[in-house]
């Protein structure tokens, strides 16, 4: 009974260390498209800036560069998807997606058509570029993604002169799945990646003009919670049940009651 009985206060315990886990896994309601940006920025410091799940569209001029800024957080890994509209006669064309984050870092793909060639009269090209997840810190050396803003540069490549300035649209949209604890790490950034205020001192930041205002609907993560914490108390619990149990079974009936002399 009494082993039944910490089981059941155990599941009980773990049901409720898990419940903000689950809550914050359920995904967050989209923005509304209809405020989505219908522009692009020509560069870094003119990128439009959208926040993931929005359809953002732009128009634009083959040989043109559009820029594009997003907010991503610690566990995320973003797609960015891209559909290039081309018009009804064109050459052969061959047109790029590239990510940097807020170091202005190019971003490698783990998967996706990052580059496309679109054969002449072609209407239209994808491309697509999912990212490594985003991470709490890292080293220096290293170029990992860190929390901040990331930037978007669509273009083509390699286009012949009759094609240039040829009116084309786009249309851009970034997605991001929550990893959770399996890519936590110790440590976090004291500022996330955002230019114009992550490199100012803190009495400057309040102030700051800040080139990349966007961020997640919940705030920049504060780097030291994951769902690692969960599993790391339920295996501890499950530890304690195991040493309760395994000491149930081995203890016997206890020891033989003591015969008076002579009786």
């Amino acid at each position: 009974m009494r082993v039944a009985r910490a089981l059941s206060a155990a599941l009980l315990t773990l049901g409720l260390a898990s419940a903000p886990a689950a809550a914050d896994a359920s995904p967050s309601p989209s923005p509304d498209d209809t405020s989505a940006p219908t522009q692009a920025g020509t560069s870094f410091r003119t990128a439009t800036e959208i926040e993931q799940g929005q359809q953002a569209t732009a128009s634009g001029s083959t040989g043109d560069y559009l820029y594009w800024s997003f907010p991503a957080d610690t566990g995320q890994r973003p797609t960015v998807e891209a559909t290039v509209k081309l018009p009804e006669t064109h050459a052969p064309q061959t047109w790029q997606i590239d990510v940097y984050d807020g170091l202005r870092r190019r971003q490698a793909c783990q998967y996706g058509a990052q580059t496309r060639t679109a054969a002449a009269g072609t209407s239209s090209v994808e491309l697509a570029c999912v990212l490594r997840t985003v991470r709490a810190w890292s080293e220096p050396w290293a170029d990992d993604p860190l929390p901040g803003t990331y930037y978007i540069r669509l273009t083509a490549t390699g286009v012949p002169t009759a094609d240039l300035g040829l009116p084309v649209g786009s249309e851009v949209r970034v997605d991001s799945k929550d990893i959770g604890g399996s890519a936590a790490v110790d440590g976090s950034l004291a500022e996330p990646l955002v230019p114009g205020i992550a490199t100012k001192p803190e009495e400057e930041q309040e102030n700051a003009a800040v080139l990349a205002g966007l961020e997640p609907e919940d705030g920049w993560a504060s780097g030291w919670w994951s769902d690692r914490w969960v599993w790391t108390a339920i295996g501890g619990i499950l530890a304690a049940l195991a040493g309760v149990g395994g000491y149930a079974l081995t203890r016997g009936t206890g020891r033989p009651s003591r015969v008076p002399p002579g009786a």
